[in-house]
């Protein structure tokens, strides 16, 4: 630094200034200047300067600031065009008071607080939407729906025919694992018959129902979630509401009664795979003879078991759609929020199915079904 007569303070500045260097900070700087005692202004002389980056004009604004700090004009005539330019934009826009705000933890009331506001909240939106869905269906039931029959068809495809597999190896697997436990504790009294009892009341009247449910909790209700948030990233609802469509009928009834049509089928076809895997364990590991074992099942599982495990499947696929769908028209507009909407459809999904499920099982036994 050179101090010239007029209380002008010039800063010589030679070399390469780059990163990976040792280069001066404005710390040591500002003690030079309080040293330095009176100065009017700040100058630059950069002649000798053979190369510069970033770290030169981080140096800049640090000098800038301390001046700005002691009431110092700083001059910039002497430093580089691009320098003056790249000066120039970063100090552009100044940073606004207050926008910096210190971390406060929230109280444990707030908190409290804050959850039970967010819980009112989303149970009006959920209200809300239900009441939509339900004048959608009203307007079905009317005629007057505004939604193409080719999409319903195509999603009773991808929910139903396309779900077969999945649905198949967790059935089976469920009526082994059920003859597996059952079988257990009833060898220790030679009942080994009742294994075909136990597994197919047990997933004729619930477990084929839940199972079901929860897999087209993750696998469709998802996917449902994840396709109307990409939509309203990409302003294709907003686009049907401008046209004078409603979203509700066009996009979400069709999904809504597909599942509710596929959904009891799935469960009767899982019904008969988890009797089936029953079966294989009764047959290969218990000793059971087939015919003993299909004449224990018919006689146990009665009309009033399906029809429950049907009722509850046509309930499950209604909620699944319902959380698939409502999570996804209230998707933000970025990856992120679509990713939360996903996440969110199937977490409502499984909890709805079990609160569903232990309501019906309530129902059932007070109206002795």
């Amino acid at each position: 630094m050179l101090r010239l007569p007029d209380a002008t303070l010039m800063v010589r500045l030679s070399g390469e200034w780059k990163l990976g260097r040792q280069l001066p900070h404005g710390e040591e700087f500002s003690r030079q200047i309080e040293s330095a005692g009176t100065v009017s202004r700040i100058t630059f002389d950069t002649q000798a300067v053979t190369g510069w980056d970033s770290s030169l004009i981080t140096f800049l604004l640090d000098i800038t600031e301390i001046g700005s700090e002691m009431h110092i004009p700083v001059e910039k005539d002497g430093l580089p065009a691009g320098v003056q330019r790249i000066l120039a934009l970063a100090s552009a826009v100044p940073e606004r008071k207050g926008v910096r705000r210190e971390a406060s933890r929230a109280s444990f009331v707030d908190r409290v607080g804050g959850s039970a506001i967010a819980f009112w909240r989303s149970c009006l939106e959920m209200l809300a939407f239900i009441g939509e869905a339900s004048v959608a269906f009203m307007k079905l039931a009317a005629g007057k729906a505004q939604f193409r029959p080719s999409d319903l068809l195509l999603t009773m495809q991808e929910c139903g025919a396309q779900a077969l597999p999945i649905v198949s190896l967790i059935s089976f697997l469920v009526g082994v694992i059920l003859a597996f436990i059952g079988a257990v504790q009833l060898k220790i009294f030679g009942a080994q018959i009742y294994v075909a009892s136990l597994v197919g009341i047990g997933m004729v009247r619930f477990l084929a129902a839940v199972m079901t449910g929860i897999i087209m909790a993750g696998r469709t209700g998802a996917s449902f979630a994840a396709q109307l948030g990409t939509m309203q990233v990409n302003e294709e609802i907003d686009a049907l509401k401008t046209l004078g469509l409603s979203p509700m009928e066009f996009l979400v009834l069709p999904r809504m009664l597909a599942l509710f049509l596929m959904m009891p089928l799935l469960s009767l076809y899982a019904d008969l795979m988890g009797i089936l895997g029953g079966l294989s364990i009764g047959v290969s590991m218990l000793g059971l003879n087939f015919m003993e074992y299909y004449s224990k099942t018919r006689e146990a599982v009665q009309l009033n078991d399906l029809w429950v495990g049907l009722f509850s499947a046509a309930v499950f696929g209604v909620l699944v759609a319902l959380a698939g769908c409502m999570r996804g028209m209230q998707s933000g507009r970025s990856a992120s929020a679509v990713g939360e909407a996903t996440t969110s459809a199937v977490v409502t999904s499984i909890v709805s199915i079990v609160v569903a499920m232990a309501v019906i099982t309530v129902v059932c036994n007070v109206l002795n079904i």
